[in-house]
């Protein structure tokens, strides 16, 4: 011991100092792998997140969104037509349901009217409800029923499609890469969207029938929510199909509103 001196002491001390402090090292990394782990699933996590596409709470198509296209020229509207050009882009779905209308499988509708377009939600409704129960529209023969759900159904996504009202302004955040150029109107998602300037104007084949076409476009475009394509017009001085693309031309048909005309 003698011989050795004070190295005898020193030696088992610096040992023990050395396992000390490669201990403290392995907690150092342990206890910063929890905090990578985190900061790796939370950017995950936002990778993984997407905004909305076509309007707030429109579900991307599980088809090919299908709008009538653009006009080559846009037609000049009647000077004595007064809409909103672009509306707020919020909508709000009209409160209250209707009965039955039709036998055969049912389709649940609501109906929404974009914010500040100066538009009677309920008006739009009725005339939406009307349009479906006819029994010249799609639910002819019992092929299929309507009935329109109002607000707590829709939040709850108690529907099958909706029909909406959107300003010329906004169509292409309700229809967007539709190409609709204000003018026409689309199905996306699950939206029948008719085009606010088409339902006060109509289009120059209909010659002013304002009444007629509205029964056209909402035919034509919940046609597509119902999985229908267009159509082409069968020959000069017949009616035209309502799934063809009337508001761009009767192409030397008739017009016509109606899936199953009398």
């Amino acid at each position: 011991m003698l011989r050795h001196g004070w190295r005898a002491y020193a030696i088992p001390l610096l040992t023990v100092a050395t396992l000390l402090a490669l201990v403290d090292l392995a907690r150092t990394d342990a206890d910063a792998d929890p905090a990578s782990g985190a900061a790796a699933a939370a950017s995950s996590s936002a990778a993984e997140r997407s905004d909305d596409v076509g309007g707030p709470g429109t579900p991307a198509p599980t088809a090919a969104a299908v709008g009538e296209g653009a006009p080559t020229s846009t037609p000049s509207e009647a000077a004595t037509a007064t809409y909103v050009e672009q509306g707020a882009g919020t909508v709000t779905v009209v409160p209250g349901s209707s009965p039955v209308y039709g036998t055969g499988p049912l389709q649940r509708f609501a109906v929404e009217v974009e914010d500040g377009i100066g538009v009677d939600g309920v008006a739009f409704a009725a005339a939406v409800e009307q349009t479906l129960a006819d029994p010249r529209g799609w639910g002819n023969g019992g092929q299929m029923s309507f009935q329109r759900v109002g607000v707590e159904e829709e939040a709850a996504g108690d529907y099958d499609f909706k029909v909406s009202l959107i300003s010329p302004g906004n169509m292409e955040t309700y229809c967007p890469g539709v190409g609709t150029q204000g003018y026409t109107s689309c199905r996306y998602g699950d939206r029948a969207v008719i085009n606010l300037a088409r339902w006060e104007t109509a289009v120059p084949d209909y010659e002013g029938d304002v009444a007629t076409y509205r029964l056209y476009v909402v035919n034509h475009e919940v046609g597509h929510a119902l999985g229908n394509g267009h159509e082409q017009c069968g020959g000069a001085g017949e009616l035209a199909p309502v799934m063809q693309q009337q508001t761009l031309g009767l192409e030397g048909c008739t017009k016509n509103p109606w899936p199953y005309p009398a």
